[in-house]
């Protein structure tokens, strides 16, 4: 490993790995509904069908399809131990992933290739994602957009395109085992607000990188402040 690869998983750890160890029982309660075009993709293959999402986190597309088989996995130890239950889970980085190559139908990347800190991270990410998948197989990814004119987070394509992005940890997932009088009595009234890294993709960029590769570009949108990309593995 080269200094400026130390680097930048260091930078990764600081502001993405131990973000989410710290507020993963916060952010699994938000995440609870599928995306519309994730639950179209996994609703539109064949019956049987075996895939694996990488950077799962609590597992929330697990029982979108009960006719195909996912085995999902993340970097956040606690996630995995959140979502297991909903399926097959094991903890793993998003840039080695312990499964066989070419073997998969299908891959999903839902929000995850954003937290890679420099674009050579990026694409070996991708193409981690596409190693799994058998000739011919499908992947999903999706990732923020720069484009983000209408959210409240204020994004737009002048802005820049590497930021930090507040979680907001409320008070009861801070101090889990405190009691509603010691929350009120003894720690600060201030929630506590953790800076999460984010690549925000310029419009066309996914669709480059994903070619970039070696994926054959299907097709790709945008939805809810994401850019997305479905791909075929050659």
């Amino acid at each position: 490993m080269t200094m400026n690869e130390k680097s930048d998983l260091d930078y990764e750890k600081e502001h993405v790995h131990k973000v989410y160890d710290k507020i993963a029982t916060h952010f699994s309660d938000t995440r609870y509904k599928p995306w519309p075009v994730v639950e179209r993709f996994l609703n539109s293959l064949p019956v049987g069908a075996v895939g694996f999402d990488i950077g799962c986190g609590n597992g929330k597309y697990q029982k979108v399809n009960p006719n195909i088989y996912l085995i999902g996995s993340d970097r956040c130890e606690k996630l995995v131990q959140i979502g297991y239950k909903l399926g097959p889970m094991v903890v793993a980085d998003g840039l080695h992933v312990p499964h066989p190559t070419d073997r998969s139908d299908f891959a999903l990347s839902i929000a995850v290739i954003h937290h890679f800190s420099n674009e050579e991270r990026r694409l070996q990410a991708v193409q981690e994602v596409l190693r799994v998948v058998r000739k011919g197989g499908k992947a999903l990814f999706f990732v923020w957009a720069l484009e983000q004119r209408n959210s409240r987070r204020g994004f737009s394509e002048n802005g820049p395109q590497d930021v930090h992005v507040p979680w907001v940890l409320k008070r009861q997932y801070e101090y889990p085992n405190a009691k509603p009088e010691e929350l009120k009595g003894h720690h600060p009234d201030e929630n506590v607000a953790y800076q999460r890294y984010y690549h925000l993709f310029k419009k066309g960029e996914l669709s480059e990188l994903v070619q970039k590769a070696g994926g054959k570009l299907l097709e790709d949108g945008y939805d809810r402040d994401n850019w997305w990309a479905i791909v075929e593995k050659l």
